[in-house]
């Protein structure tokens, strides 16, 4: 049958039936996050984003009283002093570190909860 082509039947594909809500998507399930609550996480996620302030965050909560000065963490991740504390600026403004002057050094520590508080938004939004 070379050079013929075979002739091809057109078969009707059933449609889907929308929800009977009216709209094509079922309904939510459960409440979405709120603006503000949007906000707080994005910024967090942002803060997260980095691969530097993710290991600044890992080390900080390594140290005893998850608590470290600033001059124990340029070392560990190869950066400049200056470039470190913009880093934990950004964590701090993000709810995840804080931050207390002590005499020529600063001190960081984490937010009790606040890691959990990213781990719960991420599980939430698997669910």
């Amino acid at each position: 049958m070379r050079g013929k082509m075979a002739a091809m039947t057109a078969t009707p594909l059933p449609l889907a039936t929308p929800p009977s809500t009216g709209t094509c998507c079922a309904p939510p399930t459960r409440a979405a996050a709120e603006p503000e609550t949007a906000r707080e996480l994005a910024r967090m996620f942002k803060a997260l984003s980095d691969p530097t302030r993710v290991q600044l965050l890992s080390i900080v909560a390594a140290h005893q009283d998850r608590e470290a000065c600033v001059c124990d963490l340029t070392e560990p991740v190869g950066l400049a002093q200056p470039t470190v504390s913009h880093h934990l600026k950004i964590l701090v403004d993000a709810g995840l570190l804080t931050r207390e002057q002590r005499g020529r050094w600063a001190y960081y520590s984490l937010v009790p909860g606040a890691l959990d508080d990213v781990a719960a938004s991420l599980l939430d939004a698997a669910r």
